[in-house]
């Protein structure tokens, strides 16, 4: 995702919960982080927070507009999405995505339409589509 984030211009990435940051504990480069962002998280600004939901809180303050990048029966096609001037793309853990009481902190759920037999895109793949469709990259 850094490489992403760097490509389509995001200021900032915020990790939270159990997602790893390319520095341990220790301050310390992660190699495996390093090896797939190849560099990325040396360009692309990115804090580590503990609580999605406080993060949710300082970006609302902020005045962001909050979209979730979830299949859900609120959301709506990621292509309808009309951005703000600022704007947050949260996206959720591989296998269990966003939990319903993030989304309802979500100002927009975004879905992007499936397809296939699958029901679901890997989630720097479903961040990628959505960064360069509704950004207009």
């Amino acid at each position: 995702m850094f490489r992403t984030a760097d490509a389509a211009g995001v200021n900032k990435i915020y990790l939270t919960g159990y997602t790893p940051a390319p520095l341990d504990r220790f301050g310390r480069k992660r190699g495996d982080l390093a090896k797939s962002a190849l560099g990325a998280e040396e360009y692309v600004k990115w804090e580590s927070k503990k609580s999605l939901p406080a993060v949710i809180r300082r970006l609302r303050r902020g005045k962001f507009l909050i979209i979730g990048i979830e299949q859900d029966k609120k959301s709506v096609d990621y292509k309808k999405v009309k951005l703000k001037n600022k704007n947050a793309f949260i996206v959720g853990a591989e296998v269990t995505g966003l939990p319903k009481s993030i989304l309802k902190k979500c100002d927009i759920i975004a879905e992007i339409p499936m397809h296939g037999k699958k029901e679901s895109l890997n989630v720097s793949v479903a961040l990628g589509i959505v960064l360069f469709r509704i950004c207009d990259l």
